[in-house]
């Protein structure tokens, strides 16, 4: 258990480190925001540095917001907002694979709760699964994509009942909500 309060403390601190990377990197945003939009004295040494060193660095961004239709000066914006993307990834991913392990320790020190974590991950999958099938839904993705297509295999055999029984609401299908709550439920009987 001192190596999961270890764990724990890492988590911690890596969010302390995110926190002030990410202020340093919103502060460097609002400069460069201000040198592309001429609030900075464009021929000033602050405006040439961040020219040379910073301007690079956002040229990937840059240019898929230009691809899309967009202005070239929200692209330090964006690039905050992608950072904080990242961290809130890396943090969450973290927390995840911390879990995992906790429940393996606990697996491993008493036998007998090992059923309720096995039903516990196939709960937690079959909401991701339904959660990722929502979701692309609301985008013009195919469900037979490889990437999405594991969703509605794993999900499919709620939903389809599902809809013969729920009826829709106007253009609104709400079996996946439905189908999601009969998971709450379910995970509260069966681990409760």
């Amino acid at each position: 258990m001192n190596f999961l309060g270890g764990y724990a403390r890492f988590i911690d601190g890596l969010r302390i480190v995110l926190l002030y990377a990410g202020i340093a990197v919103a502060v460097i945003c609002a400069i460069d925001w201000a040198v592309r939009t001429r609030r900075i004295n464009p021929f000033s040494k602050v405006a040439r540095f961040f020219r040379a060193n910073i301007d690079p660095l956002l040229a990937p961004i840059e240019r898929v917001i230009v691809r899309a239709g967009g202005v070239p000066s929200s692209a330090a914006w964006w690039g905050l907002v992608a950072f904080v993307v990242f961290g809130i990834l890396v943090i969450s991913l973290l927390q995840f694979l911390g879990d995992i392990l906790f429940q393996m320790v606990a697996m491993s020190q008493s036998p007998g709760i090992a059923w309720r974590v096995i039903v516990s991950w196939i709960i937690s999958l079959l909401s991701l699964a339904l959660f990722v099938r929502v979701l692309s839904s609301w985008f013009p993705i195919s469900p037979y994509s490889r990437w999405i297509r594991w969703s509605y295999v794993l999900t499919d055999w709620m939903i389809r009942p599902l809809q013969r029984v729920v009826p829709r609401i106007g253009v609104f299908d709400i079996t996946p909500i439905v189908a999601y709550l009969l998971l709450i439920l379910l995970r509260g009987v069966i681990l409760g």
